[in-house]
């Protein structure tokens, strides 16, 4: 199988660097798989489980929004936030979820909003988690 360059890059640190043979993106207008010699294209991510493919072993990588660009150099991901699924803790995973829900009463306006949208983030991440992500 064909391998290509692929670059996760979060504000925190370079998630993962190296050459691959297929990534699965969370993308927003829904989940793509990127091939060796893939059309070049950009696309927004969603909250979701990213996974890399390299010489029969998988890594997943949850992202939390953020852009995917594909060119002739390869793929190139642009996270929020990018966090191994094997650097999670899962138990400070759902009390950082039971906390952001008890304090959106806290919140008003355009704050709440945002916060209600970070919840769902976590949400749907938690759930992922919860059904496919770990099989």
């Amino acid at each position: 199988m064909a391998t290509f360059h692929f670059d996760l890059v979060s504000p925190e640190k370079i998630a993962f660097s190296g050459e691959v043979d297929q990534v699965d993106v969370p993308g927003q207008e829904g989940d793509f798989g990127v091939l060796a010699g893939h059309a070049p294209f950009v696309a927004t991510l969603r909250p979701g489980i990213l996974t890399v493919t390299s010489g029969g072993s998988q890594q997943k990588i949850i992202v939390l929004g953020g852009l995917a660009e594909i060119s002739d150099k390869g793929l190139t991901v642009l996270a929020d936030v990018a966090t191994s699924l094997k650097d999670l803790d899962q138990t400070a995973f759902a009390a950082e979820i039971a906390g952001m829900e008890t304090k959106l009463n806290e919140k008003q306006g355009n704050e709440l909003d945002r916060a209600i949208e970070r919840l769902d983030h976590f949400k749907t991440i938690q759930q992922q988690l919860n059904t496919t992500a770990l099989h």
